[in-house]
């Protein structure tokens, strides 16, 4: 259905695809894998109209297309679901999800948008997700998580014959990632093309049906993905062996002091509409892994201990003293450092340069009158950028022109220029590919080495039991369980993290 032939695609300095080819047929899912900076992305926006290729070709039912922008490509029935979200935040869910498809109440130009149209659209695209989503919330109030299931509905009501999905599971949990797949199965029996971006190896052998795997901005395999076992996939992604994907916990934890305080101590936070009577704690040297459902309210916990969105009551101690911070860069001077969800929204900024991103924290928390050296930052930023394994041209490159995973990169060194006492990690290795994670994964396991604690959110529920020391499981804005590594199960953790009616 629709086709690239030879497809060559340059940016400076870098040739992101080279001599790339790729078939998409009716009723099947082609899932597309690679390394971070293999390619994916800016093939599935070749695809989608935002790139026009330097050379190659691209055919729609066998004809040569040319697409002059994303709208075009629409009219004809390719809808993509990128892995940057590309909402209106000051707009309602409704309203996003019917943006360029608005209802109108008479069929003449100029007519206005039948609203009660529009939400009803809208409340069934979210319904075929199993999303609990009210169709008049402003986009600006969801969780990463639940904005991703806005972007999955929006490509749905233009009722496509081409769906192009990268990384559409990144921030879903394992519930919301398994309504989205019964949707594919769906739509395959219909006739729909579908491509798939995803670092998951689950989400690839459950959904996938032809594979293709990128490296170096070339295709090193294609075939279908029955015939490609785990290993072999990873081995072709990143041309190497990658045996152990979490990194092993050193011996036994050593036992706690009860007279040495917790680096982090939680009593029964609580913020109006998101959490309640929330309390933990954090010890020196360990990682607590916090599980649950998008909504369930682990983000605006950890924002809440990062300065971003304070809560209503309850108390905070940090190294046993009394804690509060009223912005990012205050809980940055107190020793937080916090990696956000959402890297394009309050992450990173894209125009910027990788030394510049890199550096924010530091000069956040730097005395106000006090200028860091630029020597000093660029060369902390090429160290980062050597331990990080970040694949960037060099450090004076726009952080935007990095594929999704280095940038996940850039902000994990960000938080790691400051010498924090805790590090707060929200979603670490979204948008990153199997080698790259564990590079994170070992970086992070370092941190506990170098006496560090470490709060961890993450919707990838493998990740959370391989990465956590104690895990603790949020339902509807509440710790509903607490688990020591040894105990936590994935049956155990979604037991605890489905709300009791649906449990």
């Amino acid at each position: 259905m629709l086709e690239v032939r030879g497809i060559i695609k340059q940016f400076p300095g870098v040739r992101a695809l080279d001599g790339v080819d790729l078939a998409l047929h009716p009723g099947e899912v082609h899932v597309v894998i690679g390394e971070n900076g293999a390619g994916k992305s800016t093939l599935m926006k070749v695809l989608s109209g935002i790139y026009h290729p330097d050379q190659g070709e691209v055919l729609l039912d066998g004809k040569p297309l040319v697409l002059p922008d994303p709208r075009d490509a629409l009219k004809l029935g390719i809808a993509t679901i990128h892995q940057e979200l590309a909402l209106v935040r000051g707009l309602t869910v409704a309203e996003n999800v019917c943006l360029g498809a608005e209802p109108k109440l008479w069929p003449f130009p100029g007519a206005p948008v039948d609203r009660a149209a529009m939400r009803k659209t809208a409340a069934a695209a979210l319904a075929r997700l199993s999303a609990a989503i009210d169709p008049d919330a402003r986009v600006s109030s969801l969780s990463v998580g639940a904005q991703q299931l806005v972007e999955i509905a929006k490509a749905l009501v233009r009722d496509a014959k081409v769906l192009i999905l990268d990384e559409p599971t990144a921030s879903l949990s394992g519930k919301e990632s398994e309504a989205l797949f019964r949707l594919l199965d769906e739509l395959k029996t219909r006739g729909v093309a579908i491509a798939f971006i995803s670092h998951r190896l689950d989400d690839i052998y459950r959904v996938g049906d032809r594979i293709t795997v990128l490296r170096d901005g070339r295709t090193v395999h294609t075939g279908m993905v029955k015939d490609l076992p785990p290993d072999a996939l990873i081995a072709a992604m990143v041309g190497r062996k990658v045996t152990e994907q979490y990194p092993p916990r050193t011996g036994e934890l050593p036992a706690l002091d009860p007279d040495d305080p917790p680096v982090l101590r939680v009593e029964r936070l609580s913020r109006k509409g998101a959490y309640a009577d929330v309390s933990f704690t954090v010890p020196a040297g360990r990682i607590v892994g916090m599980a649950g459902l998008v909504g369930a309210g682990r983000t605006e916990v950890a924002r809440a201990i990062a300065g971003a969105l304070p809560a209503d009551t309850g108390a905070v101690w940090l190294a046993g003293k009394p804690y509060s911070a009223a912005s990012p860069s205050e809980a940055l001077a107190s020793g937080v450092a916090y990696l956000t969800e959402d890297r394009k929204g309050d992450g990173l900024v894209l125009i910027r340069s990788v030394c510049d991103n890199a550096m924010l924290s530091e000069v956040a928390a730097a005395p106000a009158l006090d200028a860091l050296d630029q020597d000093h930052m660029e060369a902390t930023t090429a160290r980062l950028v050597r331990e990080l394994a970040i694949r960037t041209p060099d450090v004076h490159t726009p952080v935007g022109h990095l594929s999704g995973g280095n940038q996940q990169k850039v902000l994990l060194g960000r938080c790691l220029t400051v010498d924090p006492q805790l590090v707060i990690v929200d979603e670490p290795t979204r948008g990153v590919d199997v080698g790259a994670r564990v590079e994170i994964y070992e970086r992070i396991r370092a941190l506990t080495r170098e006496g560090k604690a470490v709060l961890m959110i993450s919707s990838d529920l493998p990740e959370v039991l391989g990465m956590s020391d104690e895990v603790l499981v949020m339902c509807e804005g509440r710790i509903t369980a607490r688990f020591a590594a040894a105990q936590a199960t994935s049956e155990s953790v979604m037991a605890a993290a489905l709300p009791r009616s649906a449990a």
